[in-house]
């Protein structure tokens, strides 16, 4: 009787794009779908709903979120229903209504909590066989429980929304203003993570320096690592952050994170006129005394940025310092992106325009620089012995691992091989070898 009961449960499929913010979204519309009776599957031509969370940062996220979502449309069963959540949903709803005619339901952030729900509204005849309880109101999907990590490491968003005003985004105007969680919500996350192997919890939102300015708390981010740092006495090995504006990061919220080695740290460029045109504040020499800082009072931190090339009014002049920057920055991990013109944004009625390819030649030349130097670093950690965390374990015992300074799904990673250990153990291995950005190392 059992399994006739499950044969009849209808299940979902979810396909995540973007950033990290958009992952942890994805998760929290499983739970939102699970506790509403469907069961998550990994097949999309077998689910009885098949969500797209979309991506619209740039034009090339949503040419992706668009593919994906009519790729999917195409795979999926003739009566299951897909369904268009995330950023490409929330920003244009409209025009994808009228564009994607195969899609179900275009749901944005304020119900992605309440995916079927939803689907009831837009299909009466849509109801999952099994409903254990029908959601009442709309849940917050920020603060909504997640199904239990199958990683050793885990996002966790602590805010949404963004109060700043850069001049080449528009996610504030469909993310909306800044939302900071309770701390208590934010640290009992952590603790289900942590009961449920997360050996590294990465603390991510739009503005996460800014958390806690919205709220009567009183709390800020400092106060919320030393909540989690607490959790290491039951098995949390480390936290990070993605990523944090480098104006902010004084005081107190600079001594808490120099117990962390790696500094996600947002540049987008550094020359203070162009920063100025970005409405964004600093400048070169403000960001290499700030780097000097940090390296000073630990050495062996490593540093992340991104920046955006060909933004509009940048000069020979502006490119050469950003060069000149990079060269002197010598950071570990580094994106360059080509500007992308986006409505709803200050810079998209700006007049001094770049040309694209010009802006992909300065990248191709910024990448040719910065391979470089990622390769020198990475060389240098030859022959060193490092605490590492297994994310992968592959049939044929080979492991993927990752030293504390590298991100998840971002950075290079270390491979090692013929070894007799689990995911999320953290064991010490000596580094033998650099493939472009990832390395080899055997077992210590």
């Amino acid at each position: 009787m059992k399994n006739v009961i499950q044969d009849k449960q209808k299940t979902f499929y979810i396909e995540t794009l973007g950033c990290a913010k958009n992952a942890v979204d994805s998760e929290k519309a499983i739970a939102g779908m699970i506790e509403d009776g469907l069961v998550q599957t990994t097949d999309p031509t077998l689910a009885d709903v098949v969500v797209v969370n979309t991506c619209a940062f740039i034009d090339q996220a949503r040419e992706e979120s668009i593919n994906t979502t009519l790729a999917l449309g195409e795979a999926k069963k003739t009566d299951a229903k897909l369904v268009v959540t995330g950023c490409m949903a929330q920003r244009y709803e409209n025009e994808l209504t009228a564009a994607l005619p195969e899609v179900d339901a275009i749901i944005g952030f304020e119900n992605e909590g309440n995916i079927i729900t939803q689907l009831d509204i837009a299909d009466t005849n849509f109801m999952p066989v099994s409903f254990k309880k029908k959601p009442v109101g709309i849940r917050d999907l920020l603060d909504m429980p997640r199904p239990k990590p199958n990683s050793p490491w885990a996002y966790l968003k602590v805010a949404e929304g963004c109060n700043r005003n850069c001049a080449f985004c528009a996610i504030p105007t469909f993310r909306g203003k800044q939302r900071s969680r309770s701390m208590d919500s934010i640290f009992d996350e952590a603790k289900m993570l942590v009961k449920n192997g997360v050996k590294e919890i990465i603390l991510v939102a739009q503005d996460i320096a800014w958390y806690g300015r919205d709220i009567q708390e009183n709390k800020t981010l400092s106060d919320i690592m030393r909540k989690i740092d607490s959790l290491k006495s039951h098995g949390l090995v480390t936290q990070r952050l993605v990523y944090i504006y480098p104006s902010e990061l004084k005081g107190d919220l600079l001594e808490t994170m120099l117990t962390l080695p790696y500094f996600d740290l947002s540049l987008q460029h550094a020359h203070p006129v162009l920063l100025r045109h970005m409405k964004r504040p600093g400048s070169s020499e403000k960001f290499l005394k700030l780097i000097k800082t940090i390296s000073q009072a630990k050495p062996e931190s490593v540093f992340r940025s991104n920046f955006i090339v060909g933004f509009p009014g940048e000069t020979e002049e502006y490119h050469d310092t950003l060069v000149e920057f990079i060269k002197d920055a010598n950071l570990l991990w580094t994106g360059f992106f080509p500007y992308s013109h986006e409505e709803d944004t200050t810079a998209f009625t700006y007049t001094d325009q770049i040309e694209h390819e010009l802006a992909l030649e300065r990248v191709r030349e910024l990448n040719r620089i910065q391979d470089s130097i990622t390769q020198g670093i990475l060389l240098e950690s030859v022959g060193e012995i490092r605490s590492v965390l297994v994310d992968e374990i592959s049939p044929d015992a080979k492991a993927t691992v990752r030293g504390f300074d590298s991100a998840p799904e971002i950075d290079g990673v270390i491979y090692v091989e013929n070894i007799e250990v689990s995911k999320g153990d953290v064991i010490k291995v000596e580094i033998t070898d650099v493939l472009g950005v990832d390395r080899l190392a055997k077992l210590v």
